[in-house]
């Protein structure tokens, strides 16, 4: 989903509320689980949807209610407060929160974006085309945004001179402002939400250079399933249960996406067929179908590239305690391998 601190907030009143289909069984006969989203409610959130009102949770015996959030940190907290038994959000921003929380009970299971969404967004007329060019240029970084953070990574991946380049916290309401003003030559950003942002407001497309940092040497992982670990031991069918049905979910969004948004459309009040289909057949470009999951399959990680990845962010954070793959990622959970692979 690669929906994270970027220029979202909260959903509208329709649409913030919990969403879950009526069901014809008892109330006690299934498990509820909440789950919170890592913004508002728009097109990546689809396969979530799908599973809801396909039936997918109902038939795993789920009553599964969905909340929108005020961005990626959220859901985090959130789960590890136990105010919510299930997150999707940013798997590098649960990495850092774990090396600064050890004792936070929560715990990635299931990978959604098999590669993050974070970009550079820039503009040709200004010199922005190829990382190279950012060099004595100016770029607009939220404080607080994922993008933002990994600039630093990959700065020293693509050997760039940070000294060259004027990096502006901008807030994230005004950060496309600013760059089609001018007074920023490029801005981090998600790649399904500043360049359909740019657009929408009469930037030609072919004026945007969208630099998909990992297609630039950041070989880390996107959004991840946690979940508070008092349900993990208290609920494990039930866990299983629900990434068997988002399972499902994601490989029906996959085959017909345009389907699928509709979802989000239904419940999302002020969102457009056009728009939302846009963020998510990007989200599905740029993060979710990867040539490893094509080969391997939806949700699981592979140790090797998790170190590699490890490794990366620590060219731009300092670890109190360098974590390996078992303290972030339990892959017990998972579907059946035949289960996760794609048609």
């Amino acid at each position: 989903m690669g929906v994270g601190v970027t220029r979202r907030s909260c959903m509208s009143f329709a649409a913030a509320a919990c969403l879950a289909l009526p069901t014809a069984l008892p109330a006690g006969a299934q498990t509820p689980l909440k789950l919170t989203l890592d913004g508002k409610l728009e097109g990546p959130a689809a396969p979530f949807l799908v599973a809801l009102e396909q039936g997918y949770f109902k038939a795993e015996g789920l009553e599964v209610t969905i909340e929108a959030s005020a961005g990626a940190l959220e859901p985090i907290t959130r789960v590890a407060s136990g105010a919510f038994d299930i997150g999707v959000g940013d798997m590098n921003m649960l990495i850092r929160y774990h090396d600064q929380n050890p004792a936070a009970p929560l715990k990635a299971v299931f990978v959604v974006n098999n590669r993050p969404s974070y970009a550079i967004i820039g503009r040709k007329s200004r010199g922005v085309a190829a990382p190279a060019d950012l060099e004595g240029k100016k770029l607009g970084a939220p404080a607080i945004e994922q993008a933002s953070t990994q600039w630093p990574i990959f700065a020293k991946l693509n050997q760039l001179d940070a000294a060259k380049v004027s990096v502006i916290n901008v807030g994230i309401a005004v950060r496309e402002p600013m760059l089609m003003a001018g007074e920023v030559d490029a801005v981090t950003g998600i790649s399904f939400s500043s360049p359909i942002v740019l657009r929408e407001k009469g930037v030609p497309a072919d004026d945007i250079a969208v630099l998909l940092m990992s297609a630039y040497g950041l070989d880390l992982y996107g959004n991840a399933i946690f979940v508070n670990s008092k349900v993990l031991a208290e609920k494990p069918e039930a866990v299983k249960g629900f990434l068997r049905a988002l399972t499902q979910g994601l490989k029906e969004t996959l085959r017909e996406p345009v389907t699928a948004v509709l979802a989000v459309v239904r419940r999302n009040g002020g969102a457009t067929r056009d728009l939302e289909l846009q963020r998510l057949l990007i989200a599905i470009r740029d993060c979710i179908l990867t040539p490893e999951v094509r080969a391997n399959g939806l949700g699981a990680i592979d140790s090797a590239r998790f170190d590699t990845g490890i490794e990366q962010i620590a060219l731009g954070y300092t670890f109190k305690n360098k974590p390996k793959l078992v303290d972030i990622f339990d892959a017990s959970f998972l579907p059946t391998d035949a289960e996760r692979k794609l048609d």
